[in-house]
């Protein structure tokens, strides 16, 4: 799931694009956590549910708190100026 734009947005950042497993999507207490460790404020609780803000998305800064806060491959910090990924996965 990317982020939802609103009016005039595009869908994703210029550089940065974020996706979220719909696995953990509905999961309300996982939204407050990603918004609170966020330090841009890309991830928003709004409705209980895992958003992005589609306005922050190029604020992102690579500090990967969102890949450690979720389960390993629920998240992923798309680089869209170089064609790699940011993703947790299991050992």
């Amino acid at each position: 799931m990317s982020a939802k734009p609103t009016a005039g947005e595009s869908p994703t950042g210029v550089f940065i694009d974020i996706d979220v497993d719909s696995s953990i999507a509905d999961d309300a207490e996982l939204a407050t956590k990603l918004a609170e460790v966020c330090p841009v404020d890309i991830f928003t609780a709004e409705g209980g549910r895992v958003e992005t803000v589609a306005g922050n998305l190029d604020e992102c800064v690579l500090c990967e708190l969102c890949l450690d806060a979720a389960p390993d491959g629920a998240v992923a910090i798309k680089k869209l100026y170089d064609g790699t990924e940011l993703r947790r996965t299991a050992p």
